[in-house]
């Protein structure tokens, strides 16, 4: 950055994180492609994650330059401190109710700092899971806008719930399947589960029904997804609010190729393996950040691997708050010998990205289901909960560049069997393999073809920004 430009001359933004891996890297994408139009970028989220992000990840604690902007970090107290191994935090109606209640206040407080010291906050953007932030926006008469995170297909079930203009899943009536404008017949357990009468995240799905009972006080929605993508969806939706699909950030070139990343966990080096591997021969297994598969599960896909005779990766977290510590079975590792490996996370857009791996067993978190179609890589549907179950459906339904493996709920409740598992594998890579892949790798072409320069989602990423920096003159 030019000697001559100091921060004052920026149009600032304060971008504000739930405290989730698959929360902060979509916003702090968006924030290094805000930066590099030439805005001050504050990132914010708890001390907690920052304490996770430091650990993986450099350039956190110092301002740092990305094209023609800034990114900087201000991170907020959460009530916690940054004990991460605080049990409180596993409890999501507790910390749900804590995090809004010290937000507010820090949130606020940040804003008036900046004000005083002559960066004033021309918008605040925030992620689901933590809506009042849109309040506190509306109360400081700032402008605010949504990442949303999740695909624009889960966000119309959301929104028809919210404002009931549909019939869904009751206690009276669980089992009824919903239909929506400009999307497939969603079968019960392909519907969002928050929505569902017995979801066992209720504090959750209050908390993201609360950003629809705010988006009167948001201008904006942006969607990290891309035109081509959804765009019947997109299209419908939009008669509803203001929605500007600019992903996938991740394939954004000026996102990427920032040093300002903001990952939780070390990635353990993957590439050797991979390198030794013939092209898509691998089957590349991990379940996510958050979602907790019991042990029993875990054994059931260790003899599904191990009799499929497949080489694989697989990502084996280690404990979390969720649930208790899991282990392979005995003698596993030495069984698989050098067709298998384990490693307790990985940098799974470059390992997408390799040409030895041929398809991913997911959880189909959103996050993870655009990396994957964007890589052309098939998939392995293996959803647990939240959008994952509707996911699942447009993976294998609607994108057609997957199988199903598991539906969620009722999958947890009874399990997959290792033959199940062993069958599935073999059929990723059989007959249907070769379509799925073509598929995918149409969606790939399409994906560059939005980020890049004049593509669908730059358009309206640059029509944002330049919205922005009109309210700040």
């Amino acid at each position: 950055m030019p000697n001559t430009m100091s921060t004052q001359d920026l149009v600032h933004v304060l971008l504000v994180s739930y405290p989730a891996q698959g929360h902060v890297n979509p916003l702090l994408k968006l924030g290094n492609l805000l930066a590099s139009t030439g805005l001050l970028v504050t990132f914010s989220t708890t001390e907690g994650a920052a304490n996770f992000m430091r650990k993986a990840s450099k350039n956190i604690d110092e301002p740092t330059p990305v094209g023609d902007g800034m990114i900087r970090f201000e991170f907020f107290d959460d009530g916690l401190g940054g004990n991460n191994e605080d049990p409180r935090r596993a409890d999501l109606d507790f910390y749900t109710a804590h995090l809004e209640l010290h937000g507010r206040e820090a949130v606020t407080r940040i804003v008036k700092k900046h004000e005083e010291q002559g960066r004033p906050v021309a918008c605040l953007i925030n992620n689901p899971f933590i809506p009042w932030v849109s309040d506190v926006a509306e109360t400081l008469n700032i402008r605010n806008a949504v990442l949303w995170v999740q695909s624009c297909a889960s966000f119309s079930a959301y929104y028809h719930f919210h404002n009931k203009l549909a019939q869904f899943p009751s206690e009276s009536d669980p089992e009824i399947d919903v239909q929506l404008p400009s999307m497939p017949l969603l079968k019960h357990d392909e519907v969002p589960s928050f929505l569902h009468p017995e979801t066992p995240f209720p504090a959750l799905a209050k908390a993201i029904l609360g950003q629809f009972a705010m988006l009167s006080k948001t201008f904006c929605v942006l969607v990290e997804t891309f035109q081509e993508l959804e765009s019947e969806i997109i299209d419908y939706m939009s008669k509803y609010c203001l929605i500007k699909p600019i992903g996938p950030l991740f394939k954004n070139p000026k996102s990427s190729n920032s040093s300002v990343q903001g990952d939780f966990m070390k990635a353990d080096d993957c590439m050797d393996f991979l390198n030794s591997k013939e092209p898509a021969t691998v089957v590349y297994i991990s379940f996510g950040s958050i979602v907790y598969i019991n042990q029993e599960q875990i054994n059931e896909i260790a003899y599904g691997l191990l009799n499929s005779g497949v080489s694989f990766l697989w990502v084996l977290r280690k404990p979390t708050l969720l649930g208790p510590a899991v282990v392979l079975p005995e003698n596993f590792l030495e069984k698989i010998g050098d067709k298998g490996k384990v490693v307790n996370w990985c940098a799974q857009k470059e390992v997408l990205e390799h040409p030895s791996v041929a398809y991913f067993v997911t959880h189909c978190g959103w996050n993870s289901t655009l990396e994957t179609i964007t890589s052309g890589v098939p998939v392995v549907a293996f959803p647990a909960w939240g959008d994952q179950v509707t996911n699942a459906k447009y993976l294998v339904d609607v994108f057609e560049v997957g199988v199903r493996l598991g539906r969620g709920k009722q999958t947890e409740k009874s399990g997959v069997s290792r033959d199940r598992i062993e069958k599935c594998l073999r059929e990723a890579i059989g007959p249907k393999a070769e379509e799925m892949k073509k598929n995918a790798l149409k969606w790939k072409k399409a994906a560059e073809e939005a980020v890049a320069e004049g593509g669908s989602s730059d358009r309206n990423l640059k029509d944002f920004v330049d919205k922005i920096k009109n309210v700040s003159k």
